[in-house]
């Protein structure tokens, strides 16, 4: 599976600690199955922070990430957003996932409907992917 990264700078090396807290799944490096939703990312950093729109690609063998602790939401409901609360609420860690990764229904910025957004939240989980 190939995962999209999208950033104001490329990325050569995946490091959790210059992620920000108190994002949707905490601390962690979040990628996009959907190239044009990472693309959109890329556009609001580079207004933000200024740098280049870069697309950065990642290969995900999904075999090696049997052994991993992962949640999965695929659907707006309670408990998606009592999790997405609860770690947006806290620049601590809330939870003990290795990747985190929910389903996005989003009829109106992506008119293809879901998406799918993960978050690797561990050095374990960082470790599976590859950088392509």
């Amino acid at each position: 599976m190939i995962l999209y990264h999208g950033s104001n700078m490329r990325v050569t090396q995946i490091d959790l600690s210059k992620s920000r807290p108190a994002k949707d799944f905490g601390r962690a490096f979040y990628l996009s199955s959907e190239k044009e939703q990472a693309i959109e990312m890329a556009r609001f950093k580079v207004e933000t922070f200024g740098g280049e729109i870069t697309l950065n690609e990642f290969a995900l063998d999904e075999a090696e990430i049997n052994d991993l602790k992962c949640l999965r939401f695929d659907e707006y409901n309670e408990a998606w957003a009592r999790f997405i609360l609860a770690n947006r609420a806290t620049e601590d860690k809330i939870h003990d996932y290795d990747i985190d990764f929910e389903t996005f229904l989003k009829r109106i910025q992506y008119p293809e409907g879901i998406t799918f957004q993960w978050a690797f939240c561990t050095e374990t989980a960082i470790k599976t992917l590859k950088s392509i």
